[in-house]
């Protein structure tokens, strides 16, 4: 009889315990996407300051970065939900880029590192991957959200400001929304030149312009959709130099 009993409350110990005093993995017992959100979140807030990176401080991170670049890795997309699979490619590309930089940091530019987009290969998801294919194969191609353009961050100056928060699948829409609407309407992103009758917007408008004009007749009438105040039709569209300087925080 006093076996039974021990067995019972054994068993019931069990059932109630946490995963980690239960001997088993987080990953199996649920996606612990929640946790991971929160992480990605936390190194953010402490790192990103107005859309830069603090990389000095983000070095001190560094346990923290390689323990999010591990759950990238074994994070399951079985069950995932379009928007869960949209808010973790978003986070997944922009914790790498930040993590690529740090394998060489210091470095002026991330085009001083070869293949740092097209050759450097990371495990998403169980997925071997290269942040070019990241952007592109599970995001720009199912999604067709040109919205994307302003979430993902190469670490360059002329990218849009960083989000110092992750993408979340409850909120993903939305922040996508708010990130677009702040790159139409920054001055230093999306320059309007009244006099000369013209706007100069980042080379990402060229680079990109299928996905643009995909959703818009053109280049102004897709920004107009996201400003308060409407570019006229008639201006010209010039496109400014890409700065492609490491989007660090000087100070």
């Amino acid at each position: 009889m006093r076996s039974v009993l021990l067995l019972s409350i054994l068993f019931s110990y069990f059932l109630l315990a946490s995963p980690a005093q239960a001997g088993i993995s987080p990953s199996i017992v649920s996606n612990h996407e929640s946790s991971f959100y929160t992480s990605v979140t936390e190194l953010l807030q402490r790192n990103v300051a107005n859309g830069q990176v603090k990389y000095k401080v983000l070095q001190k991170d560094k346990a923290k970065l390689d323990k999010l670049v591990r759950q990238i890795e074994l994070y399951s997309l079985n069950k995932a939900t379009p928007a869960e699979k949209k808010a973790f490619y978003i986070n997944a590309y922009n914790v790498l880029v930040l993590k690529q930089v740090m394998e060489h940091y210091p470095i002026k530019s991330v085009m001083d590192v070869p293949g740092f987009f097209d050759k450097q290969k990371y495990t998403v998801a169980g997925e071997s991957l290269t942040l070019n294919e990241l952007e592109k194969g599970k995001l720009l191609k199912p999604y067709k959200d040109a919205r994307l353009h302003f979430a993902l961050v190469c670490a360059a100056k002329s990218c849009p400001a960083l989000l110092n928060e992750a993408y979340t699948p409850q909120r993903v829409e939305e922040q996508l929304q708010k990130q677009t609407k702040l790159a139409m309407q920054d001055a230093t992103f999306t320059k309007v030149l009244p006099k000369q009758k013209h706007i100069q917007v980042s080379e990402l408008f060229k680079w990109y312009e299928a996905d643009f004009v995909a959703e818009a007749p053109s280049i102004i009438a897709y920004i107009n959709k996201f400003r308060s105040s409407p570019i006229p039709q008639d201006y010209k569209v010039n496109y400014y130099t890409y700065n492609w300087s490491l989007n660090e925080l000087s100070r």
